[in-house]
């Protein structure tokens, strides 16, 4: 199947719909970053920059990077203004494409909810890694949490299904998954092979609750998070036909019976590792 050129999807609107309760989770990971006043710290992937915006209350200076324009543009309107932040377009996927890239020019690197979009491309994976590595001060610390093996599987299962029931090849509704969950293993050794010493990591299962947003709830996140999914279909009716299907098979599989409420199996893969001095 021929792959469509990315869409930005992402607003600032449609994420607080359906996925405000992301950066409100992201608890663990800040403090393996353990941000301090004299540090200079990369956000990749910054969305609309909440937590790079909470980074830098506690460092000298924080930027964000993301390859959503409307999303970097939310951000400069919220935060712009504040000393010591700065917000760059820029896909991560080709860092060292970035204006500012140079080497040993952050303290700490982080991310969080964004390297399983990023490291999607097989072709960039190591690339993304090592220019990770390059850009780090000896001694600095990388910290991020992503999605892991096993991520959201009744709902990505869901989404394979629904797609090749419209016409598409199993393998083709495969290619068009936006995500990539790994597991320890292979994080642990993707990052060893460009250099990076892993101190800490941990995968964790986390039912999350799903958003009661009338936009959002499981449609929502459907059509923001598996967009990628709904774009590799040739109309808008199989587009609909699709996050119909999911939301209906998944209607009892996610549902709470006593209230309502909606929750995805979320399983995050968080990790700490320094580049050796």
């Amino acid at each position: 199947m021929a792959q469509r050129p990315a869409k930005d999807h992402w607003t600032q609107e449609a994420y607080s719909t359906s996925a405000s309760f992301v950066p409100k989770l992201a608890t663990t990971v800040l403090q393996w970053l353990d941000p301090q006043p004299d540090d200079i710290v990369l956000d990749l992937g910054c969305g609309d920059g909440v937590l790079t915006a909470k980074l830098r209350e506690s460092c000298a200076s924080a930027t964000g990077l993301d390859a959503s324009a409307s999303m970097i543009t939310a951000a400069k309107k919220t935060y712009g203004a504040r000393a010591g932040l700065s917000w760059h377009v820029q896909d991560c996927r080709y860092l060292d494409r970035w204006i500012n890239f140079q080497k040993e020019g952050y303290t700490k690197v982080f991310s969080n909810a964004a390297l399983h979009w990023i490291l999607r491309d097989p072709s960039t994976r190591d690339s993304v890694l090592q220019n990770v590595f390059h850009i780090l001060r000896p001694g600095g610390t990388f910290a991020f949490e992503m999605g892991g093996q096993g991520n959201v599987a009744e709902v990505h299962a869901a989404l394979i299904a629904a797609v090749a029931h419209q016409g598409v090849s199993i393998e083709d509704a495969r290619q068009l998954c936006p995500w990539f969950f790994p597991s320890e293993a292979l994080m642990k050794q993707m990052l060893e092979k460009v250099g990076f010493k892993v101190q800490r990591m941990e995968l964790e299962y986390r039912p999350t609750q799903l958003t009661a947003d009338k936009d959002g709830g499981i449609q929502g996140w459907v059509r923001l998070m598996g967009a990628q999914f709904l774009e590799g279909l040739d109309s808008s009716a199989k587009s609909e036909a699709v996050v119909k299907e999911v939301c209906e098979v998944l209607k009892t599989v996610i549902s709470h019976e006593e209230d309502g409420s909606m929750y995805l199996g979320y399983v995050r893969l968080r990790v700490q590792a320094t580049k050796p001095t």
